[in-house]
């Protein structure tokens, strides 16, 4: 799997929620043996996800609250990092597509959450010019600047091009949940025999911390975040309802607190050939449960891979041979084809069509299922 350590610099989209109507820029392409003509029906949905985008927030209907309000609860299942059994696991990853780990604070000191946490209130409170100016963007770390929501995408340094602004605590809790990340793939890929393709090889794959303010319960409730994504990771300061847009709809969560709330992504279910459940993009706060907006943050972390990467299903290893991803032939109509169900991808080309576009009335991996 290829790697890069750096992230290329595209033109930003403009706001969603009014400003600028500009058609968005051109997406980055990647040769690939897979590359397909997209439909009329495909590029008809597009465009009309990218329509519905570009509306004012009061008739952007498909990313607003008023979806999670109508999620039904449902059971967390809860898995341990120190459990020997797989069950647990492997059904919460292959039934559901999230769990809460109850044992992580083995790895995350205590304290260090609240530390982070404060870090990244303090960041929320500098002006406008000093957020640009720090945290510039290069898609997709940076601010992004949003009237309601503004957020910041950071990397597992916590970079910033100020040498006064200190975020020690923030970059150590990135870290740490760097490595339950880890951990928490690791067991995976053991319970259900695929190797790991990440290892603990920091070339192979890439950290995202997500920095998201406090919405107002009448405003949209996934502004940003939009990233595709193999593990999400939220831990638990307090006691709060979560919403996630799961295969079956929205759904709502309450994690105990101290655990950690984990999602399985896009390219996770791409990996074990939609064997997984996942959880298309971040955990929202439910409603009702923000008393101040401007003194609350979400802190997501997402392991997802590097722009160059190419993304297909992976190869079990009882298959017998030590090749992580199956093997493309030139014929058409090999076992290997038939046993797969879906085509590889470029993974820039996907996150950049994923953060840019928001398709809500279209799940974005549809044009790379293989139909029988």
């Amino acid at each position: 799997m290829a790697s890069s350590s750096s992230h290329l610099n595209h033109h930003q989209l403009p706001n969603i929620n009014g400003g600028a109507t500009a058609a968005p820029p051109p997406t980055p392409s990647c040769t690939h043996p897979n590359t397909t003509t997209t439909t009329k029906s495909e590029s008809t949905a597009d465009a009309l996800s990218r329509l519905f985008n570009r509306l004012p927030p009061n008739l952007s209907l498909p990313n607003r609250r008023s979806s999670a309000l109508s999620s039904t609860l449902s059971s967390l299942p809860t898995v341990t990092l120190s459990n020997q059994s797989c069950d647990d696991l492997i059904s919460a990853a292959t039934e559901f597509g999230y769990f809460q780990l109850a044992d992580s604070d083995t790895i995350i000191p205590s304290g260090l959450t609240e530390a982070a946490e404060s870090e990244a209130l303090s960041l929320l409170e500098l002006s406008e010019e000093d957020k640009e100016t720090t945290f510039p963007r290069n898609w997709p770390l940076g601010y992004e600047a949003d009237a309601e929501t503004p957020s910041f995408c950071l990397d597992s340094n916590c970079t910033t091009e100020s040498g006064e602004l200190k975020l020690s605590s923030l970059c150590e809790f990135t870290r740490s949940l760097e490595k339950v990340g880890l951990k928490t793939l690791e067991m995976l890929a053991s319970a259900l025999g695929f190797k790991n393709p990440f290892g603990y090889d920091s070339t192979r794959f890439s950290t995202l911390m997500w920095l998201n303010q406090g919405v107002p319960d009448d405003k949209p409730a996934i502004t940003n975040g939009f990233y595709p994504f193999v593990v999400c990771l939220q831990y638990q300061i307090r006691e709060q309802k979560y919403c996630l847009l799961s295969e079956s709809g929205w759904v709502s969560v309450s994690p105990r607190v101290d655990s950690v709330l984990v999602t399985l992504g896009d390219i996770a279910q791409v990996w074990r050939n939609g064997e997984l459940k996942r959880v298309r993009y971040r955990p929202v706060v439910c409603s009702g449960q923000l008393d101040d907006p401007r003194k609350s943050v979400t802190m997501t972390l997402m392991l997802t891979l590097p722009t160059d990467s190419m993304v297909s299903p992976l190869r079990d290893i009882s298959d017998g041979d030590k090749e992580d991803e199956y093997v493309e032939e030139e014929e058409g109509g090999s076992r290997s084809d038939e046993r797969k169900g879906f085509k590889s991808f470029c993974f820039e080309d996907y996150a950049w069509r994923v953060y840019h576009e928001r398709l809500f009335f279209k799940d974005p991996l549809d044009r790379y299922r293989i139909r029988p």
